[in-house]
């Protein structure tokens, strides 16, 4: 059995983005590259499970560069495109032109149970049978619930906010959430974001991560924390929520509530000012944590 500190399951996809009065890029991106990259610099035992085709295979070199133990199974990368219509970066279209298929428990490598965080980009029936499965199994789960709440259009491909019916589900079963604030609004129709943090908490999470352009909100045991990201720009919006939770779930194997926020803040605020996945030191981390005060709104 392969023993790891943190599994992320998920596709790799590539992005053409389109800034607001920016001109358009071609990024590798997706929620497992950069969540796992944001876990690497710590020094836990990190595995990422993808699918991914033979002439694609040099898209795994930022995972394997950054020290992560890849597992492939046979499939494609997604193809997506991303649209920001306003300066606001917390809204933005987004079109599905490929998708890679879905994960099964029969896919998956034998790992000793450990923390798993599900980033796929599939439809959510196929997600929740692996949740259950992987569960039952002894794993802790951290779900990302944007592969549940943005859905494309089978005809056009624009993605679009969903309802979850079994949310409540996903949240009893999950250890950690993460969301953005759009999609926290989506599931429990509140837009503000303490007012998110307490319903999905009495909906049964255990501790819930939401992000937006200020900064990022831990819940846990009934205290809501606040950090401020400091990025000087927002060249590197991509991958923000989930680089900030790859880096929160590695410092949270050891640290509180309060510094594993403070720390994920200030990586995802470096990798913010710049595109692609987080490319700094440790030392550049713990330097910019000087700067990420976090504090309780209760």
């Amino acid at each position: 059995m392969n023993h790891y500190d943190i599994v992320f399951i998920g596709h790799l996809g590539m992005g053409t983005i389109i800034p607001f009065r920016g001109s358009p890029f071609t990024e590798l991106g997706s929620p497992a590259l950069f969540a796992s990259i944001g876990a690497s610099c710590l020094g836990k035992r990190i595995a990422t499970v993808t699918k991914i085709s033979e002439s694609d295979e040099y898209c795994l070199e930022p995972l394997k560069s950054a020290g992560i133990d890849v597992f492939v199974l046979p499939g494609e990368i997604g193809r997506y495109r991303i649209v920001f219509p306003t300066a606001n970066v917390d809204q933005r279209q987004g079109f599905v032109e490929k998708i890679g298929g879905n994960f099964l428990i029969g896919d998956i490598p034998p790992f000793e149970p450990c923390l798993v965080h599900m980033c796929c980009m599939s439809g959510p029936e196929p997600q929740l049978e692996l949740l259950r499965a992987l569960r039952g199994r002894g794993f802790r789960l951290s779900v990302d619930m944007q592969s549940f709440v943005l859905q494309a259009d089978d005809q056009t491909g624009l993605v679009h906010f969903t309802d979850v019916p079994e949310k409540k589900e996903v949240l009893a079963m999950a250890d950690l959430v993460k969301l953005d604030a759009m999609e926290a609004q989506t599931l429990t129709g509140a837009d503000v974001l303490q007012d998110q943090a307490d319903i999905l908490e009495g909906w049964g999470s255990s501790e819930t991560i939401i992000t937006s352009s200020e900064g990022a909100h831990a819940r846990s045991k009934g205290k809501t924390t606040f950090v401020k990201f400091t990025n000087r720009s927002t060249r590197g919006r991509m991958g923000r929520g989930d680089t900030l939770m790859g880096a929160y779930l590695t410092r949270r194997l050891d640290h509180s509530v309060e510094d594993s926020l403070r720390f994920a803040a200030a990586l995802t605020s470096i990798k913010m000012e710049s595109t692609g996945p987080f490319r700094g030191s440790l030392d550049d981390v713990l330097e910019r944590m000087e700067i990420s005060i976090p504090f309780s709104p209760r």
